[in-house]
This record gives C-alpha cells, sequence and structure tokens, in this order.
C-alpha cells in the first residue's frame, strides 16, 4: 500500500510518498481501507516537531479518517469487515490503509459520506466539548470565534447557533467571513481591517461577549479577553497564530471572568463516556441539517504536501480532505 510518510522533520515538502507493508490488526485493533483523511493544524506542527505527540520516526501524519473496516483483531467485538466507520488517530491516516484501536471507531451517521466524515469528527468534538462542556454556552449568550473560516470555528458557529446563542464571527478577509455567514454566524468581523475590540463594543452595546472561542492565539487573544462581559469564559483552543499570548491575569480579577482550557484529545482519553455522548449528539445534530462540514478542496493522497501547505499559509476554509481515489 502507498503511505505518506515523514522521514526526518521538516515542512511539508519534505513528505514523502512510498509503498509500505499492509498493516496487520493485533488484539482489539482494526485496520481501515482508507476512503478519506482530513487535514488538521496538528499535522502541519507534527511533521516540524512542534506538537505535543511525537511517534517515532518514519511514520505518517493525518489523524482523522474514514473508510471501511478491512480486518479486525481478536477481541473486536460492535464492528466487522465491510462497515463504514470513521475514527481519530492521532497520526497515521494519510495512508491506503491504517491500523488503530477499535475503541476509536464510530459508524458513520445516516446520510454522511466518506469525505464529509473525514472532516468531521475532530473539529465538532473539540468545539462541542469547548462550547458545551468547557464553556457553558447557553441559549441567549453571545459567543466570539476567532479564526472562525477555519474547521473548528465553522464547527463552533454551528454549534454555538444549534445551542441558541448570537455568534460573532471573526477572520482576517471577506471572502472567509462569508463563509462563515453562509454557516450561520450574525454578524462578522474582519480583524485585518477593523479594530477587534471597538468593533465588538459597537456589536454589542458595550456589554461585551460572554464567550471567547480562541483557537488562534497570538496578537488577538488579550483584546478578545478585554471584551468578555462580567463572568465571561474564554476557551483556549489552539495557537495558530503562531504565538502564545501572554495574558495579564488582572483581567480575570477585574471582569470575573475565566479562561479555560480545551484539550479535547484528553477528554477521549480520560472520559470516554462523555466522548460517546458527545459523538452522539453531533451525529443527531448532523441527520436534523443543523450542522455540515465544510469541505473547501479534496487533494489526492499523493499531494498531502500540498494540502498541509496551504494549511500551513492559513490559505483553507473549513476542512480539506485527501482522497484514496478508489
Amino acid at each position: 500500500m502507498k503511505a505518506v510518510l515523514c522521514k526526518a522533520y521538516g515542512p511539508p515538502e519534505s513528505l514523502v510518498v512510498e509503498d509500505v507493508e499492509s498493516p496487520t490488526p493485533g488484539p482489539g485493533e482494526v485496520v481501515i481501507s482508507v476512503k478519506a483523511a482530513s487535514v488538521n493544524f496538528p499535522d502541519v506542527l507534527i511533521i516540524q516537531n512542534k506538537y505535543q505527540v511525537k511517534p517515532p520516526l518514519p511514520f505518517s501524519p493525518g489523524s482523522e479518517v474514514a473508510g471501511i473496516v478491512k480486518a479486525t483483531g481478536d477481541g473486536v467485538n460492535g464492528f466487522k469487515p465491510g462497515d463504514r466507520v470513521m475514527a481519530i488517530t492521532t497520526y497515521g491516516a494519510f495512508a491506503e490503509e491504517v491500523k488503530t484501536e477499535a475503541r476509536r471507531l464510530l459508524p458513520l451517521p445516516a446520510g454522511m459520506d466518506f469525505t464529509q466524515a473525514a472532516a468531521f469528527g475532530l473539529t465538532y468534538a473539540t468545539s462541542d466539548f469547548g462550547l458545551r462542556d468547557r464553556g457553558e454556552l447557553k441559549a441567549g449568550e453571545t459567543l466570539l470565534v476567532l479564526g472562525a473560516a477555519g474547521g473548528v470555528g465553522i464547527a463552533a458557529i454551528e454549534i454555538g447557533k444549534a445551542l441558541g446563542a448570537r455568534v460573532i464571527a471573526c477572520a482576517s478577509t471577506d471572502d472567509k467571513l462569508a463563509v462563515c455567514r453562509e454557516h450561520g454566524a450574525d454578524e462578522t468581523i474582519n480583524y485585518a481591517t477593523e479594530d477587534l475590540r471597538e468593533r465588538i463594543k459597537q456589536l454589542t452595546d458595550g456589554k461585551g461577549v460572554d464567550v471567547v472561542y480562541d483557537p488562534v492565539g497570538g496578537p488577538y487573544t488579550e483584546p478578545a479577553l478585554r471584551s468578555l462581559a462580567w463572568r465571561g469564559r474564554l476557551l483556549v483552543v489552539g495557537f495558530a497564530a503562531g504565538e502564545i499570548p501572554k495574558i495579564p491575569l488582572n483581567l480575570t480579577l477585574l471582569k470575573g471572568c475565566s479562561i479555560v482550557g480545551v484539550f479535547w484529545g484528553e477528554l477521549a482519553r480520560r472520559e470516554p463516556e462523555r466522548f460517546a455522548e458527545t459523538m452522539r449528539q453531533l451525529g443527531r445534530w448532523f441527520t436534523e441539517g443543523r450542522i455540515k462540514p465544510h469541505v473547501s478542496a479534496t487533494f489526492p493522497l499523493e499531494r498531502a504536501s500540498d494540502a498541509l501547505t496551504l494549511m500551513a499559509d492559513r490559505k483553507v476554509k473549513g476542512k480539506v480532505v485527501l482522497t484514496t481515489g478508489d
């Protein structure tokens, strides 16, 4: 089978595509014939040795996959060859076949194709955990989404609307903001051309926002924090801007606000029952048409480096997906 390999840490163009031996499932494991695998920002980091997970070289990047069960190992119950599944694998998904633990598998919701499934789990589960669990977002509250045109950003917009919140989407270009409006954003802010704090004041009549969903970091976190309402919550999701901001902690005292970490990967590991509940709720919302992944481009597996370069250059709207072509 063909696999995209990181043989030495470096930029996306350093990846190679080679023939490797097909995996064999061990106890509790399955092998999936990959139909689609999506690109996420951690994939850009992991190939440069900048991510908290550090697999041994060589390895295939790719954390999100959809396909058909090819084989199962001893002790696997609930899945069999031929089942349509999706899984979050941390790495290894950029290949024609991937081996993973059976507990990571989920059946595809009714009406979901492989491309949508590959773009679904990681972004929507992260945003759902952030908004419903860590942020306790309630109907009638105002949600500010930074980096709103990215995968987790669009998921946050749609989940915020499903929960009954007013959603203000922030992005760096007008075409990205147009995508945000297509997915339900009530208001938009171009933080490349507008003053973020002043625009938030205008849109909230000076009251501020209740929850900030921040996968960006860098120069936008502090002004967003300063724009929180009393008892507001700032959700720390990631640092796509490349800089971890340093926050004056007196702001939390003055506003009575909270800075809350959102590490969905640990939820899945530590609280599998809560993870399962999250995925069931997301499946219901998908079936009801309230959420739908935005896939802006697809590439064949052999062009994984091109897809990762788009992600690294922050040119992706929604999700980019690799397909195996078979």
